[in-house]
């Protein structure tokens, strides 16, 4: 197991904690960061873009004049593509974009997003995340004295509130419980900023879910 320094809100170490290698020391495998993130991506589209056909737009369906006789083209109705106002000719319709990767590589791929973190030494784990009150500007200190303070991802309890609401105003930082940690938001951010807590979250929820694929 690797033993990974924690300290305190003001950096001074406060003791360590074994990481599990199968969690944060395992083969980063970068063509499952793709995988999943595509398809996080297309789950995301809203996939309401619609336009109408020739049967759905307003206007007569009356023939606009003889077939034969007038050097014009042939035409059956105003609400053809080829009119201004017409329909239009397989026009999209609303769809859902969304689809799930097997479980394997969507495990696989989070535990190599945080091995990654691990390994280029981009990993900070703190005792316990504590602020004092709701105060962004005390959050941006904490994190500079934490020497993390380049687009950070926060992983702590849902139950934080002090740093959830204090996060909420940073363009750069995002506050995670264990369980919302996913691969699109980690290869966003440059820092992982972890609690005790939520690495042990962290690696019961990796463990589990492979437990469950090899079923």
């Amino acid at each position: 197991m690797a033993t990974i320094d924690v300290f305190n809100m003001k950096r001074e170490k406060v003791g360590t904690i074994d990481l599990s290698d199968e969690v944060f020391a395992t083969e980063v495998k970068e063509h499952l960061f793709y995988e999943v993130v595509k398809a996080q991506l297309a789950s995301r589209r809203q996939g309401t873009a619609s336009a109408k056909e020739r049967s759905a737009v307003s206007g007569s369906s009356k023939k606009l004049f003889k077939q034969k006789g007038t050097g014009r083209a042939r035409h059956g109705s105003v609400r053809a593509p080829t009119y201004v106002g017409g329909g239009q000719a397989h026009p999209p319709r609303p769809r859902d974009w969304s689809y799930r990767p097997p479980q394997k590589v969507r495990v696989g791929a989070l535990k190599s997003a945080l091995s990654k973190f691990a390994k280029e030494g981009r990993l900070v784990v703190v005792d316990r995340l504590e602020l004092a009150e709701v105060k962004t500007k005390g959050l941006l200190a904490a994190l500079s004295t934490l020497k993390a303070d380049k687009k950070v991802m926060v992983v702590d309890a849902r139950s934080n509130e002090n740093v959830k609401l204090s996060i909420q105003n940073c363009k750069q930082h995002q506050f995670l419980p264990p369980e919302g940690v996913n691969v699109y938001d980690l290869l966003r951010h440059d820092t992982l900023l972890l609690s005790t807590d939520a690495v042990k979250a962290l690696e019961a929820r990796c463990l589990k879910n492979v437990e469950e694929a090899a079923k």
